[in-house]
């Protein structure tokens, strides 16, 4: 690998790399890349509704472990992808095998997202773009229902049940939320064909996203941090910041390409182009959802029910439970100061070293790779995935071994006991 790399530099250097190597940090575009990546990925993650949700409904405790250990499993995609797909697309593309053979992936081939799928082919052939087209569907399918679970409910509760309907009941509520389902469904469908039909492609979206969504990240920030926010600034904040992001970008490219298209709007350089306060109690927030003891059904009206389709639900009490530890955890101030030291901490150090300790020095000392500090590269890329395999796959299952244990216990008993009656 690193000699047909070696070999795929001097034939095909990368212009802004160190020699045209592509095993080297010191890259113009992919500082560039980087820049655009830390504005577009903290908003992308900050404005999604789905970790909202998530966040909101863990315990705090819970929530600041999940999303540092999710942190660290995901960089796994990138990073792995990069390293093995990505490079081997570049070693193999003078190899027959190779989709494009004998010529290399054009520039809009590769911002189509067609890398991977040739080197996986190269590697594996029809079996290995089988395997890549399974990963992408899984990973495609979980993102999109996450998406459509996370809009529906905006639309459900923050606009259908706030402004048209305030006493909708449960089940219109329910009926509402399938609807609201079905129809952002069939626009993700609608606009993923515009895309397509006008030759927008993923590297453009990827690219664009940041501007379009960067100028919200601020007022949502300060909604939740700041008592000073008032919903004028927060909306006035947001449409001007996307505003003044459009009409940077649409310069931008007008300035150093001479015109405005789909090429010159998705290159780099044109993508990087960069009220008084009134005092807030935070109540409108905590009574999002409270529980009501006056709209406690009474005991005659939970009667008519199925009980005897309920009385055997084993999540009641764990309901309960969960519901006590929210309210342990909301008198025991220590624990929350804790989760956010962790945070704050984990987020410092991960931020300073992936950002800063690790790409910048080799960026600036124009460093090229010897085939030792590549192996070693290598080592740690995989050491980093399985890392990710177990925190994403054998953690779950450790952590929920005791419900499976419990579960199994009263299985085998319930059997036991039919066959003893």
């Amino acid at each position: 690998m690193y000699d047909l790399l070696s070999e795929a530099a001097s034939k095909r250097p990368v212009a802004g790399n160190q020699d045209g190597s592509y095993l080297t940090l010191k890259s113009n575009f992919a500082l560039v890349f980087g820049v655009i990546q830390l504005c577009s990925g903290s908003g992308t993650v900050f404005l999604d509704q789905a970790y909202w949700q998530r966040a909101i409904a863990s315990r705090p405790t819970t929530a600041v472990r999940a999303y540092i250990l999710g942190g660290i499993a995901w960089f796994a995609i990138p990073f792995g992808f990069a390293t093995t797909l990505g490079l081997a697309a570049v070693a193999l593309t003078d190899s027959p095998s190779f989709p494009t053979y004998p010529n290399s992936l054009s520039p809009s081939q590769v911002t189509a997202g067609l890398a991977s799928p040739s080197a996986a082919s190269a590697l594996l052939g029809r079996s290995g773009a089988v395997a890549l087209l399974i990963v992408l569907f899984m990973a495609v399918t979980s993102c999109a229902s996450a998406e459509l679970i996370a809009v529906s409910s905006v639309l459900t509760f923050d606009i259908y049940k706030t402004y048209v309907k305030p006493a909708a009941a449960p089940s219109s509520l329910v009926f509402i939320s399938h609807v609201m389902i079905c129809v952002f469904g069939l626009t993700m469908a609608i606009f993923a064909c515009i895309w397509n039909a006008i030759g927008i492609d993923l590297g453009w979206l990827f690219l664009v996203m940041g501007l379009l969504i960067g100028g919200a990240v601020f007022p949502v920030a300060f909604a939740i941090t700041w008592k000073g926010q008032t919903a004028e600034g927060a909306i006035s904040g947001a449409l001007s910041g996307l505003a003044a992001g459009l009409v940077a970008w649409l310069t931008t490219a007008y300035q150093y390409f001479g015109a405005v298209t789909v090429e010159t709007t998705g290159e780099e350089y044109s993508t990087l182009a960069v009220a008084k306060p009134r005092a807030f109690s935070w109540e409108t927030t905590r009574s999002i959802n409270a529980i009501n003891c006056d709209d406690v059904s009474s005991p005659n009206s939970l009667n008519d029910r199925d009980n005897s389709d309920r009385r055997n639900l084993p999540t009641i009490q764990d309901e309960e439970k969960e519901i006590q530890d929210d309210v342990t955890a909301e008198e025991e101030p220590a624990k929350l100061n804790g989760a956010f030291k962790i945070a704050c901490i984990a987020s410092f150090l991960l931020t300073l070293i992936m950002d800063f300790l690790v790409p910048i020095p080799m960026f600036l000392s124009h460093y090229v790779f010897s085939q030792g500090f590549f192996t070693a590269w290598i080592v740690i890329t995989f050491l980093w995935v399985f890392c990710s395999t177990a925190i994403s796959v054998i953690l779950p299952i450790v952590e929920a071994a005791e419900f499976f244990k419990s579960l199994s216990s009263k299985i085998f008993g319930r059997k036991q006991q039919l066959r003893e009656g």
